[in-house]
């Protein structure tokens, strides 16, 4: 009797600290997740708040050309026939990227060189066939162990030097700017694709190999396992620049082993991002918002529809900011002339700086030759949560 009783206390003690490590919806016999991370896409709940104040770090988080003084020292000085375009720092700070143009790379495209912080040149990488391509877009891993950047086929390269002709001089010229061992090659094609290589700047290889997709945009996995990539068909990539629009593309996670799952089949000009813990991915078409399973062999997706609520938030916005014109006039309080509030635009940007929390930008945004132009900027934030379960 004492054995059965003393088995079934510890059996209540064991479910008791069980107990203690799941939360309990009000009463809900479904345990709640305990981190976004494991909640679907299509389980999210959200809150929307207009007009809220910009991340932190936004205004600056995407500088366009920093060039850390080391190597723009060296370039000055040792390597004056070459145009440094900009510097990438790795994440411990040991090492640099210097992307720079020469008089021989198309313009537009760059070439990459391996730097150490303190400004020591330690290799090129990029053979002679391969130019790089949309700066902007070169990265190193989170963990600094690899490098991924957009290039395409150098179209000046050759396989064999031409011979020399009787009238040629029989001491050629040697080319200055870097000295550096023949690089092997490696598959290049006729548009821009993603390559990877190591810190050292070895192991060199395509990761896309979409012959007809041009690949503009990357960015890593805050947890290095996959990258996040905007493509397009050449023919829609020059329609966009005709048109004073950004460029648009297809989202679509990019593994590291080269496998490639396409998120949406509609064309994008917002950059997609990744959430801080690595488990999804959000993108934006006009006033709707996407978030994507990026972690996950049963992946989904949520569609989260702003239209009217942001309508809505531009009405209130330019009733209250709009001021009367200094003649006395007033502005026709939020509209114009086709009643579409002034401040009404679509989403131009992301930014996820917390797992709970998505910031967009709305704005006017248009594309010129020597400038772009931008107006009505502002910023709203999605609270992000679990959907409560159905009670039964």
């Amino acid at each position: 009797m004492l054995q059965c009783l003393a088995f079934v206390l510890l059996s209540l003690i064991f479910l008791s600290a069980l107990g203690c490590n799941v939360e309990v919806n009000d009463g809900d016999l479904n345990p709640l997740p305990r981190s976004l991370r494991d909640v679907p896409a299509e389980r999210l709940a959200y809150r929307f708040t207009p007009d809220v104040e910009a991340p932190f770090g936004a205004e600056n988080g995407r500088a366009a050309s920093e060039k850390l003084e080391a190597i723009r020292r060296d370039f000055e000085t040792r390597r004056t026939d070459d145009a440094l375009l900009r510097t990438v720092l790795s994440p411990d700070g040991q090492r640099a990227l210097a992307l720079y143009a020469t008089s021989e790379t198309p313009e537009g495209a760059f070439r990459i060189d391996l730097y150490a912080a303190d400004g020591r040149f330690l290799r090129n990488i990029l053979p002679l066939d391969l130019i790089g391509a949309f700066p902007q877009s070169v990265a190193w891993s989170p963990d600094g162990q690899t490098i991924a950047f957009i290039g395409r086929r150098n179209p000046s390269s050759q396989e064999t030097p031409p011979a020399a002709t009787p009238e040629a001089s029989p001491t050629l010229p040697v080319p200055s700017g870097t000295v550096a061992p023949l690089i092997p090659s490696v598959p290049t094609f006729n548009t821009e694709q993603i390559y990877v290589c190591d810190r050292d700047g070895f192991a060199l290889r395509p990761l896309t190999t979409r012959e007809g997709l041009i690949y503009f945009y990357l960015a890593w996995a805050p947890d290095g396992h996959a990258l996040v990539a905007l493509a397009c068909k050449p023919y829609e990539f020059d329609l966009r620049l005709s048109e004073g629009k950004p460029t648009a593309g297809r989202p679509r996670l990019v593994m590291l082993d080269g496998q490639e799952r396409l998120l949406d089949d509609r064309l994008t000009d917002v950059l997609p991002v990744w959430s801080p813990d690595s488990s999804k991915v959000a993108a934006a078409f006009d006033t709707e918002a996407m978030i994507y399973d990026a972690a996950s062999d049963h992946p989904t997706q949520a569609s989260i529809p702003l239209h009217e609520d942001l309508l809505a938030a531009s009405v209130r916005y330019d009733l209250e900011r709009l001021k009367p014109e200094s003649n006395g006039n007033t502005v026709n309080a939020g509209s114009e002339t086709n009643g579409v509030p002034l401040s009404f635009n679509p989403i131009i940007r992301l930014e996820w700086p917390q797992p709970e929390r998505l910031y967009l930008q709305t704005g006017f945004l248009r594309v010129y030759e020597n400038e772009t132009v931008t107006n009505y900027l502002r910023w709203h934030a999605l609270d992000l949560r679990p959907q409560v379960a159905s009670r039964k």
